[in-house]
């Protein structure tokens, strides 16, 4: 029986994310949002569970995969998309004579540009399911990070006052640049740490240390705000400690 309780998490992975899913279609960003942090939690919670009962099996990585890619995919795929269509940049504005009508249902060319993070999640995901070297550390940005980071813009947008945040995340520009950095980062080669911790000595660990002070600080005094930023610093002090090694 043990073997199935790491699958039953990872279920309850993709049964969060296909409720977010829901959620961001109907535009309730926040709902959405609460869902693929706690879909996020099952996708930890799941590996733990496999190592704790040493029962890591093939099943297992691919159901995996299968569940992030509703989660930290589709749903952000949707929300960008959702977002594009709020723009008013010329050249990415678009009024009723330039959106496109299918059964009802309108929509701005410029605003299929935000599924390009789905497709980019999904060979993410499926280059991981293959490559060896990333049991330890990452290679790419992993997709529940680029999911976080693109939920946080419309909670942002609601949640603060600071005029330049909400006209940045107002700007398809902004954006469209948004989800080309962020589908690049996801299948690039470029190695960021892991969170795992093999042992607790703040010697081998003083990266990860750093990382999980300066993001609980920033979410204390930031909140939503601290999402993107979190991320920004995780890439930053993984090519830092990148370069360090070089040397």
């Amino acid at each position: 029986m043990k073997k199935h309780i790491p699958n039953l998490i990872t279920l309850g992975n993709l049964f969060c994310g296909t409720l977010a899913t829901i959620f961001a279609v109907q535009g309730n960003f926040v709902l959405a949002g609460l869902f693929v942090v706690l879909g996020i939690l099952f996708d930890f919670f799941d590996g733990l569970a496999a190592r704790l009962l040493n029962v890591s099996g093939e099943l297992g990585k691919q159901l995996d995969s299968l569940a992030d890619m509703v989660t930290s995919g589709v749903v952000p795929g949707i929300i960008m998309f959702s977002l594009l269509s709020n723009g008013v940049v010329d050249g990415f504005s678009f009024d009723e004579s330039e959106t496109m009508l299918w059964s009802g249902f309108k929509f701005a060319p410029v605003q299929l540009i935000g599924l390009i993070l789905t497709l980019g999640a999904c060979y993410r995901l499926a280059k991981f399911n293959i490559d060896t070297r990333q049991s330890e550390s990452f290679i790419g940005l992993p997709t529940p990070a680029m999911s976080l980071f693109v939920i946080s813009l419309p909670l942002i947008q609601m949640n603060t006052d600071i005029q330049v945040v909400q006209d940045l995340i107002a700007n398809n520009y902004f954006l469209v640049a948004i989800t080309l950095i962020l589908t690049y980062l996801m299948n690039a080669e470029l190695p960021l740490f892991s969170l795992k911790l093999k042992e607790y000595s703040v010697k081998n660990n003083l990266l990860k240390y750093l990382f999980l002070l300066s993001s609980l600080l920033m979410i204390t005094t930031l909140q939503y705000l601290s999402i993107p930023l979190i991320i920004a610093v995780y890439i930053i002090l993984s090519i830092i400690s990148n370069v360090r090694k070089k040397t």
